[in-house]
């Protein structure tokens, strides 16, 4: 008797949710899943029932998987911009910057786990956004500005800060990847290597590199 009026309860407490809060339920289900077993392994099927709702349930909500993995994927980006946006607001040195940015990126890492797996996962097919590719993108547009001012200040070309730009972030992004899967060193440890690599080739940088091979 106690079993069935559980299940019962639960039911009803199911059936009594809002439409906002059905879709925040499913966005935790989905990013769960997203981060475990990655777009492709994850079913409509698997979101509905973790979730305790029927099939069409999700499709209303999101039109289908793909909704549901853009709404999350919007999400994180959104946070970890959000991260790295408040670590170069603050009026610092470029070497402070360089570390509050290296240092936002682990924390969200750290405190967003699951979301950052799916951001380094392959994105699904014909997505333009989503990507580990796009998110590199969207966080080095952060940090291009502050670059093209230290150039100028060292009378370098302020055109190729974009490009470094990318390089700094793609360094910083995938040494996290790394630290994820293998945490063996502090997240401050972390933050000040990369930040060693990064501002001492930085502070020698030639006004017109060359290749030195061929």
């Amino acid at each position: 008797m106690t079993d069935a009026h559980d299940k019962q309860k639960s039911t009803s407490s199911r059936s009594r949710m809002t439409g906002k809060q059905r879709r925040e339920q499913l966005i935790d289900v989905g990013r769960k899943l997203f981060a475990d077993k990655g777009f492709e392994a994850t079913t409509v099927e698997e979101i509905s029932s973790k979730a305790g709702v029927s099939k069409p349930v999700v499709y209303e909500h999101f039109g289908g998987k793909e909704g549901l993995y853009a709404v999350v994927v919007d999400r994180e980006i959104a946070a970890l911009l959000d991260g790295i946006t408040g670590a170069l607001s603050a009026d610092l040195s470029s070497r402070q910057t360089l570390e509050r940015a290296a240092s936002a990126l682990l924390d969200y890492i750290e405190s967003s786990t699951d979301g950052f797996r799916i951001l380094v996962r392959d994105s699904p097919t014909g997505q333009s956004t989503g990507s580990f590719a796009s998110l590199i993108s969207d966080v080095a547009s952060q940090v291009e500005h502050i670059l093209a001012a230290e150039f100028k200040r060292r009378k370098l070309d302020p055109k190729t800060a974009p490009l470094y730009a990318q390089m700094l972030v793609g360094m910083v992004a995938l040494t996290g990847q790394w630290w994820l899967d293998s945490p063996k060193m502090k997240k401050a440890d972390v933050a000040a290597h990369l930040v060693n690599l990064a501002w001492n080739g930085l502070a020698n940088l030639e006004n017109k590199p060359r290749l030195t091979a061929g």
